[in-house]
């Protein structure tokens, strides 16, 4: 499928999106949540993509919502065709691949909030992030007000909002927003790095299924609804020839080869909210 303002290329495993409007900063248009949408949908059933990779173009991840086309935040034009009705933060949050987003420059507005329902944030030395909506009249969105507390913390995120903020890179390690700041000339080698270690050596299926379970595990009340889910899940995932290839492979000392896909298999039980 064509596309014009992101671009895809798969290797390894590993799918990278890039954000490809370099001459406006990557800045966030409705078709580019669609041209997002439908990456992600296209790698959900593609047995051969078990990470994504999100970067910017150009000097700079995404500086926000591009005005001039009208989409002010995340959530506009959110009911038209390649978008959830919850806009690119549920679209994100309901991927069954992990995402990895590597960040360099500047991150803004939609720029950064479309990044916490991804699994890992890196970022190149240097990198700002800015939650400047209520400097514009707006609130925090793509889900961020549910995001961002979970990631750093409610202090935290309220220091951030309240004050529209921007934070540096080491304030945002030391937050807990990104997992490493790197040379840039190395941000997507870590990236890949990462990536590489999931692809590699993981069960897609387990992987698929561990995403959406600690998403939405870590959000409940309780412990009692994961207990329930994980131990059927285990139940049913025992019984497939998955578990039975990764206890062979650590016995002989090699590196596994897991027969399952995610297309046709995951458990009876997914989706189970």
């Amino acid at each position: 499928m064509a596309t014009e303002h992101i671009t895809t290329a798969l290797s390894e495993g590993i799918l990278t999106i890039t954000l490809n409007r370099p001459e406006a900063y990557n800045a966030y248009t409705t078709q580019m949540g669609q041209e997002i949408g439908g990456a992600l949908d296209r790698a959900d059933r593609d047995d051969e993509v078990r990470v994504v990779i999100f970067t910017g173009a150009g000097k700079g991840f995404c500086g926000g919502a591009d005005i001039a086309t009208g989409s002010v935040s995340a959530g506009s034009g959110m009911e038209r065709k390649g978008l959830p009705p919850g806009g690119i933060g549920q679209r994100l949050f309901e991927s069954h691949k992990p995402i990895i987003a590597a960040i360099h420059g500047s991150a803004v507005g939609v720029g950064v909030t479309m990044t916490l329902p991804m699994d890992f944030r890196i970022c190149a030395e240097g990198s700002k992030f800015g939650f400047v909506f209520t400097r514009r009249g707006l609130v925090p969105e793509a889900g961020s007000s549910w995001f961002l507390p979970r990631i750093v913390g409610m202090t935290k995120a309220l220091e951030w909002v309240y004050a529209a903020k921007t934070v540096t890179a080491e304030e945002a390690k030391a937050a807990g927003l990104v997992n490493d700041v790197v040379p840039a000339d190395k941000l997507l080698d870590r990236a890949r790095e990462i990536a590489r270690e999931i692809a590699q050596n993981t069960s897609p299926i387990a992987t698929v299924v561990t995403r959406q379970l600690m998403w939405r595990a870590s959000a409940a009340p309780d412990p009692f609804g994961a207990l329930k889910v994980d131990s059927a899940l285990n139940l049913e995932l025992s019984k497939g020839p998955d578990v039975k290839e990764g206890f062979t492979a650590f016995r002989e000392k090699r590196a596994p080869d897991f027969p399952g896909r995610p297309s046709k298999d995951l458990p009876a039980l997914f989706p189970w909210w």
